[in-house]
């Protein structure tokens, strides 16, 4: 079974300073999700948009996270939009060769 990356990208009603001030400590609580390696945060403010790739153990951790609280929060705040969620299987043997973080699950 391969780790599985997850991209959530979406559009941000307001700032970058906006958005880690609200959300910064949601940090804490997406590192406690089971399963959840790492998660890199995203934002481009000159378009103001956001997002994050998380690294899961497995599928069945990556669609816990999707049914989970966190993502439902995001889902029905007004300061979000355009949301875009991907999955992928991580292909681990290239991945590894470019010194992707993938070990250890």
């Amino acid at each position: 079974m391969s780790p599985q990356l997850l991209q959530i990208n979406y559009k941000f009603n307001g700032s970058r300073a906006d958005f880690e001030r609200e959300f910064g400590p949601v940090a804490s609580e997406i590192a406690k999700v089971p399963g959840l390696r790492w998660k890199v945060w995203l934002f481009n403010e000159a378009e103001s948009r956001g997002g994050g790739c998380y690294l899961f153990d497995d599928e069945a951790s990556l669609h816990a996270y999707l049914g989970g609280s966190v993502v439902a929060a995001l889902k029905s705040h007004p300061a979000f939009s355009e949301l875009s969620v991907q999955t992928f299987a991580v292909l681990e043997g290239p991945t590894t060769v470019t010194r992707g973080p993938v070990e250890g699950g």
